[in-house]
């Protein structure tokens, strides 16, 4: 073998030897993007676009996300804890309604998201139907005999029946869905932002949409929803209060500060917001929870000082 022969080789040589270290390196780079992206999204949900606004989150006492100064003409409620029940710690709690003498649930996250009939003086959960791990959960309503559950982004509601708690149909609608209620006609829907959509029960179109302002501004972030004695109660994600909205117009009539109803104590990450309304009409009583909270509350209304 020449000397020209002994280099040409040898060159050849390193050639493959790169070759190797650099697909070992992409392979390490892939491995890489594949486990961090495993981590921070979650599965596709129902075939849209998975984003997350439950991550980092930590509650905080204000009357509105636009840093305005609260109309100090809107009256402003302060609470008493009348009763106080277990509840699922586990739970994340989308949606709360209380019906016929249960309270029925709708918790999220995707993998996990649930639906609950719950019996309410011992917390425990005496049906539960698992909702596709593609799908995050959000508020739920029942009306005309029939219970409505939302999904976040994947434009759907679930219709269950009430009593076999299955899927009877499934409808659309555009836009994200946080909260769900009903009035006499329509049901109510809420998507994050400082609007309010009227919808058709039967084919969900939009019949009619309120601007909910606080002082001038958009009160954005509006999500649970609860239909009561003429009024829209709405928790405001991140925050401690519950707005009191008028239907026709989407004037703020009052605000409720549930400001320490659970001790920081007994929250166990910054996700445990407040958030789940539900009302015994039958019995004129209010109850709250929030995300993962171990105690549902009955609560009184009463005027802060």
């Amino acid at each position: 073998m020449n000397l020209n022969t002994t280099r040409a080789s040898s060159l050849g040589k390193q050639k493959r030897l790169y070759r190797l270290l650099i697909s070992s390196y992409l392979l390490r780079v892939v491995v890489l993007l594949m486990t961090t992206t495993a981590f921070v999204f979650p599965p596709f949900a129902c075939g849209n676009n998975v984003r997350s606004r439950d991550a980092s989150v930590s509650p905080v006492s204000v009357f509105n996300q636009g840093g305005t100064v609260p109309n100090q003409n809107v009256p402003v409620y302060t609470y008493e804890v009348v009763n106080t029940w277990s509840h699922d710690p586990k739970a994340f709690t989308q949606g709360l309604v209380f019906f016929d003498g249960w309270l029925y649930e709708s918790t999220g996250r995707y993998g996990s998201s649930t639906l609950r009939r719950v019996d309410l003086r011992t917390g425990q959960v005496t049906k539960k139907v698992s909702v596709s791990e593609k799908c995050f959960a959000e508020g739920i309503t029942i009306f005309n005999g029939k219970l409505y559950q939302l999904t976040w982004t994947d434009n759907k509601v679930f219709v269950y029946g009430l009593k076999s708690m299955r899927v009877e149909d499934e409808l659309s609608f555009e836009g994200e869905g946080w909260g769900l209620t009903h009035d006499q006609q329509s049901l109510i829907l809420s998507d994050g932002t400082s609007q309010l959509q009227f919808l058709d029960p039967i084919t969900l179109k939009l019949t009619r949409t309120i601007s909910v302002k606080d002082n001038g501004a958009p009160l954005m972030n509006i999500n649970e929803l609860e239909f009561i004695k003429g009024e829209i109660y709405a928790n405001v994600w991140k925050t401690d209060r519950i707005a009191r909205i008028d239907p026709l117009d989407g004037k703020i009539l009052g605000w409720i500060d549930l400001s320490g109803l659970l001790p920081l104590a007994e929250h166990t990450g910054p996700e445990d917001v407040l958030n789940g309304i539900a009302y015994d009409e039958k019995n004129d009583r209010l109850f709250v929870t929030g995300k993962r909270w171990p105690k549902i509350f009955e609560i009184r209304l009463k005027p802060k000082a």
